[in-house]
């Protein structure tokens, strides 16, 4: 009897054993990456929304061309109790900039200009720029003349002097009113902001900043289309990035996902300013695109098919590779450590530096609305967040890439 109930109980511990072996092993892997770790992920996207610091997310990531995650979390609506759906509308915020990127590159391609050439070549205003000596003192304080010209390359590295209005300093403060007083195009945010002197000579250091409105004024000047003329031609009808734009549609209007803000409580809620969905005429290069996740992928995925997407090319391999090698020196990126700045993108050059898992090679951008990408061609992945909450963090870019690369067992 005793060596029967003994006999028994080890056969209830070797089948325990086997059932939590079986419960291990039983993970589906999809190009390389575990689902069952993957959900780790999208535990701390649930843990974020439930502690009522984001409304909801959208979340994508393939590798090798195909898609292993898209899920959606949360409400689009925190205040309605609207659920979010996987093809919502997101406002790009900061994300527009790679595309206009792109964009530009393109022709670049066609041979319009050469990124050595100063912009004065093609936009004579900005021939006698003056540069601050004290940031502090305003558009009013003393100024000094140009060392040199700003030239096309500093434009997409952020290394014109341009401020961006989103510093601190009496200057940047002054340029923010320039940059958001009324406008109906982007030329003439554009020539507002020559009212604003430099922040710094050109190419003295990686200064974040509008710069890319500038993008969007010599596109049209180049191709001879509007920005968003061209965007739709060259981009996002042959990408069939159906669902983005500088405005939505009114059949989709319902998708638009709203921005949201913490109250002085700490509590979240739906935001009392809205960026406008409808009735947008300027065309920046700075902000202002509406996508959906899926869309931006489509994106993603053409740049990392080194240009080329259904059998149709945007961009030569060479292209992509210049404009996603570090093109800024030894120039820093300040809290950014482990990084430096392409043409239009984000590129990790020291991944211990970063203290995130990652390749060195990989490329990104997020917006102030915490939308985030990455696109790592070593490893062949991509991966797109984005949420709409007003206090940005790169806290979600940094959590987007420790647990998807946590999530590779190939």
């Amino acid at each position: 009897m005793k060596f029967t109930r003994i006999f028994l109980i080890c056969q209830v511990v070797i089948l325990s054993s086997t059932i939590h072996l079986n419960a291990q092993t039983l993970d589906t892997v999809v190009s390389g990456i575990s689902l069952n770790r993957l959900q780790r992920y999208e535990n701390y996207i649930k843990k974020e929304i439930n502690e009522g610091k984001i409304p909801g997310a959208v979340a994508m990531v393939s590798r090798n061309g195909k898609i292993v995650y898209n899920e959606s979390f949360g409400y689009r609506n925190l205040e309605e109790k609207i659920a979010m759906e996987k093809e919502d509308l997101f406002s790009l915020a900061s994300m527009t900039k790679p595309i206009i990127s792109v964009a530009f590159m393109m022709l670049y391609e066609e041979g319009h200009f050469s990124l050595k050439d100063p912009v004065s070549m093609y936009l004579p205003k900005f021939k006698d720029l003056l540069v601050i000596k004290d940031a502090e003192t305003g558009k009013e304080g003393e100024t000094e003349s140009l060392n040199r010209e700003i030239t096309i390359a500093d434009l997409l590295t952020h290394t014109s002097g341009m401020s961006h209005g989103s510093g601190n300093s009496k200057l940047d403060q002054d340029f923010k009113s320039a940059r958001y007083r009324k406008h109906n195009t982007v030329l003439s945010r554009v020539n507002s902001y020559l009212e604003i002197p430099l922040t710094s000579q050109p190419g003295a250091q990686f200064y974040y900043s509008a710069a890319p409105d500038v993008l969007s004024v010599l596109i049209e000047q180049f191709s001879g289309l509007s920005t968003i003329e061209f965007l739709k031609k060259r981009l996002f009808v042959p990408l069939k990035m159906n669902s983005t734009g500088y405005n939505i549609a009114p059949a989709d209007q319902y998708r638009r996902v709203q921005l949201h803000e913490q109250n002085k409580e700490g509590k979240l809620r739906n935001s009392a300013t809205q960026p406008a969905m409808y009735g947008n005429t300027i065309w920046a290069g700075t902000s202002g695109l509406f996508s959906s996740a899926s869309d931006y992928l489509k994106f993603c995925q053409m740049l990392l098919n080194n240009g080329e997407s259904n059998g149709q090319r945007f961009l030569s391999r060479k292209t992509i590779a210049l404009m996603t090698t570090n093109q800024i020196g030894d120039l820093s990126l300040k809290t950014m450590q482990g990084h430096q700045f392409g043409l239009g993108f984000a590129v990790v050059t020291d991944v211990a530096a970063t203290k995130v898992l990652g390749s060195e090679g990989a490329y990104f951008w997020g917006g102030a609305f915490n939308t985030h990408f990455f696109i790592d061609p070593k490893e062949k992945i991509i991966a797109v967040f984005m949420t709409q909450e007003a206090a940005f963090s790169w806290e979600y870019h940094n959590k987007l890439q420790q647990l998807v690369y946590q999530a590779l067992v190939d």
